[in-house]
């Protein structure tokens, strides 16, 4: 595979765990005895490549990984919207559930959306701010600095879009409850994808090792 394919294919496996994050995200298990979304798992995938993008190609070519993937998302929420609200035929009776599993609210899409674009778009300017002041050098660091701050603003701008006021119950101090175990999964999982930046920057660069850290 080409050095283009291989960057193609990371694109689109950046584009397809936003839209299952999306999809399948409305059900909820329990990780570390933390109540968590089942798209957590999606979420380390979405910056560990545009990390890897980054590192390899640049600030630019990340950048439009994300707004190529923004694109979809909204064509997805636009279709599933209107696949839900077309009338069901007669001899078709699982609407209801249909409506259930894909349907959400306005004020969750939105919030999606919004955390999406924020937090995206930090880790695309963090990490290139990183590997400036590091001379392109501990891509540890930079992976894992730009993804932890990255995740912080995606769970917090996500939880008070989407549930404060929503409740006498949902005030500030009861949403940023909800916020510090949910992110610190993140971490987690975050750091323990590190090994798996290293593999892809040099898979990415055909396994030359000496130019890790490098990229422009």
């Amino acid at each position: 595979m080409t050095q283009n394919g291989k960057k193609e294919f990371l694109a689109c496996l950046y584009i397809c765990c936003m839209v299952l994050a999306n999809l399948l995200g409305t059900k909820i298990t329990t990780l570390f005895g933390v109540r968590v979304s089942v798209g957590i798992f999606f979420i380390p995938v979405l910056f560990l490549t545009t990390d890897v993008i980054g590192e390899v190609f640049g600030k630019k070519e990340a950048k439009r990984v994300v707004l190529v993937s923004l694109a979809m998302l909204l064509i997805t929420l636009g279709m599933t919207a209107l696949c839900i609200v077309l009338p069901a035929n007669s001899t078709w009776d699982n609407q209801e559930a249909y409506a259930s599993v894909f349907g959400s609210s306005l004020r969750m899409t939105l919030a999606s959306l919004v955390a999406f674009v924020f937090s995206q778009f930090h880790d695309v300017w963090a990490f290139e701010f990183w590997r400036q002041k590091t001379g392109g050098r501990f891509l540890w660091l930079r992976n894992n600095a730009s993804t932890i701050v990255s995740q912080f603003i995606d769970t917090t701008v996500f939880m008070f879009a989407a549930f404060y006021g929503v409740s006498p119950r949902f005030t500030a101090a009861f949403i940023f409850s909800l916020i510090l175990p949910y992110w610190l999964c993140k971490v987690v999982l975050a750091l323990l994808d590190t090994p798996f930046c290293y593999l892809l920057v040099r898979w990415l660069r055909g396994g030359d090792g000496e130019k890790i850290g490098n990229g422009e």
